[in-house]
């Protein structure tokens, strides 16, 4: 099949792989399989569209690294706009980001009262958590929360529709709002997966945060896209990179010349 060819939606380019294949996999889990995840993809999309977001609407992710954080932003993005945030802003951190955006609603964790909670009542945006059903394999989740605006019927987002929602360092100037299409994603995955020559063999064990372009792109979406999995860790942690080692048998890894030297 050509890419021209292939469907639009999320489920088939970014979680191609066999049905029983691993695709999300995490320390102390049991693995998520390529056709669970597309399960987990088509019930985030109608769960979304019942609470009233669909295409267009942009939906703020703060959460922790792991398994859950890889699949909730695939699967928000498959009915509306992600903005994964980082879970260390402060609160004029995310007054700004939050605001700036101009989020419909924030996913938090189910029990998560801190700073993301406060600015988004303050703000007015409606908060949905995400609960972890016990003994649920890597990456599946529940939303609750009660409804952002009546029920909305978009089904799942198109390559032109925006996907991702980032901003720039603002190391110069002020912070500068960056949308990146479904397209986008999907022509970038399929890049680095083709520059790595991934196959449905391959294990990325990933320690990069997923609230930056590196973890979503270069570890999570490509290996994905190329029918392979990706093992998500907590985040670095160098006292631990071995056993994870041990754990997940990665075939590969990614991450910044830092976590390399340590």
């Amino acid at each position: 099949m050509t890419t021209s060819e292939k469907p639009f939606d999320l489920a088939h380019r970014l979680a191609p792989g066999a049905e029983d294949a691993p695709a999300i996999a995490a320390p102390d889990r049991t693995v998520l399989s390529h056709g669970g995840l597309r399960r987990l993809i088509q019930e985030t999309v109608s769960r979304l569209n019942t609470l009233g977001i669909g295409r267009g609407d942009r939906v703020a992710i703060v959460l922790p690294n792991g398994p859950e954080m890889a699949t909730a932003f695939i699967a928000v993005a498959a009915a509306a706009s992600t903005a994964p945030l980082n879970p260390a802003y402060r609160d004029d951190e995310l007054d700004f980001y939050l605001s700036d955006i101009g989020v419909k609603a924030i996913l938090v964790g189910k029990d998560e009262q801190g700073p993301s909670v406060e600015v988004a009542e303050r703000l007015g945006i409606a908060v949905l958590r995400l609960a972890v059903p016990e003994g649920a394999p890597a990456g599946i989740f529940t939303i609750e929360g009660g409804p952002v605006r009546p029920p909305v019927a978009s089904g799942l987002a198109e390559d032109s529709d925006t996907a991702l929602l980032l901003h720039t360092s603002g190391t110069t100037s002020r912070p500068k709002l960056v949308p990146l299409s479904h397209a986008n994603l999907a022509a970038s995955a399929a890049h680095i997966g083709a520059t790595l020559g991934l196959g449905s063999a391959d294990r990325c064990l990933n320690i990069m945060p997923l609230f930056h372009i590196h973890g979503l792109i270069a570890a999570v979406l490509s290996s994905l896209a190329a029918g392979a999995s990706v093992f998500c860790t907590p985040g670095f942690n160098a006292l631990r990179f071995f056993q994870w080692l041990s754990e997940a048998k990665p075939t590969w890894y990614t991450a910044v010349p830092t976590m390399h030297q340590a």
